[in-house]
């Protein structure tokens, strides 16, 4: 039974709990040096660890236990430029079924690669929205397949709302938490998260500046496309839905850009200085703690790295 409502707080709870046999709970982790170049109190909410690399498996994994056994049946289908693509095929595999998935060209080899072992059908298209799409319409009509949007559906914003929730249980009030911005699946599911349990908390949406369609829907109140992006951050290409949009402006604090040297850098100094891998997308929200915002300054910030699927011959700084 998909919701048809915004999640309310017992759905984001009951989405942890029927998701929980095939995730993973991801640690919290601290660096002290990081802490010292930030001035501030981080604690990484480590999604990277996440089955399939990423929260995405969160929302996949309830989206496909919201359905019933006829929908089931037909097989589900998406599109997606990797990590949703990968949650779904696995979560597809788990539960017996198929997963169709439309992938532009111009996706990360690692992901396409994860996607095959997971069992799912790939079709490939241009690299924009349109395209992705249309070819997405043309895929479900073909095999009768239920979508799964990566982000603009309410099961699936429940599902990715439950790392938030596990990270408050790991870090009872934080000051603020920092999230990164794509289609705003994560971010509007942390947002609720947050005004359900922790309203005193500030969030701040954290996005490319070389895609930063968040950053103008937020500063001139309406809606705005992800018309042309650019940034090495391949996970937050997208624009908002017509879901996520208004969750997103109604409870955001603020929406801060960075710029993709910075996100290297971040990238770079969380391989070197924690020992783990995350992918450009992920560093965005650590690319803004590092960036000398005064109000983080001596506060405690939650931080959600998202994922951590990187093609390894192509590591940005080499």
């Amino acid at each position: 039974m998909k919701l048809q409502n915004v999640p309310t707080l017992a759905d984001i709870r009951n989405a942890l709990e029927v998701i929980q046999p095939f995730i993973h709970k991801t640690p919290l982790l601290q660096s002290e040096q990081l802490n010292q170049l930030a001035q501030s109190a981080l604690f990484f909410k480590c999604e990277n660890f996440q089955k399939a690399g990423a929260f995405k498996s969160r929302g996949a994994m309830h989206a496909l236990l919201s359905l019933d056994a006829n929908e089931l049946r037909r097989g589900v289908a998406t599109h997606s430029s990797g990590n949703h693509a990968q949650a779904l095929a696995r979560a597809a595999m788990i539960l017996k079924t198929d997963a169709h998935i439309v992938m532009p060209e111009t996706a990360p080899s690692v992901k396409v690669a994860a996607v095959k072992q997971y069992g799912g059908k790939i079709t490939f298209c241009k690299p924009t929205l349109e395209a992705r799409e249309s070819t997405l319409e043309a895929v479900m009509l073909k095999t009768g397949a239920e979508l799964v949007h990566p982000y603009n559906d309410y099961t699936i914003i429940a599902g990715q709302a439950t790392a938030c929730l596990e990270m408050l249980q790991q870090m009872p009030s934080p000051d603020y938490v920092l999230c990164p911005v794509g289609g705003g699946g994560l971010l509007s599911g942390t947002l609720l998260t947050i005004k359900y349990l922790s309203p005193k908390t500030k969030v701040i949406a954290c996005e490319p500046s070389g895609a930063n369609d968040t950053w103008q829907s937020f500063k001139t109140g309406k809606l705005v496309p992800s018309l042309h992006p650019h940034t090495i951050a391949d996970g937050l290409l997208t624009s908002l839905g017509s879901l996520t949009y208004p969750i997103i402006m109604e409870n955001i604090d603020d929406v801060v850009t960075v710029d993709d040297n910075s996100i290297i850098d971040a990238m770079k100094l969380v391989w070197e200085r924690m020992k783990i891998i995350i992918e450009p997308s992920s560093a965005v929200p650590v690319a803004v703690a590092l960036s000398g915002l005064s109000f983080l300054k001596g506060k405690k910030a939650g931080i959600i790295l998202s994922g951590g699927n990187i093609d390894l011959n192509k590591i940005p700084w080499l």
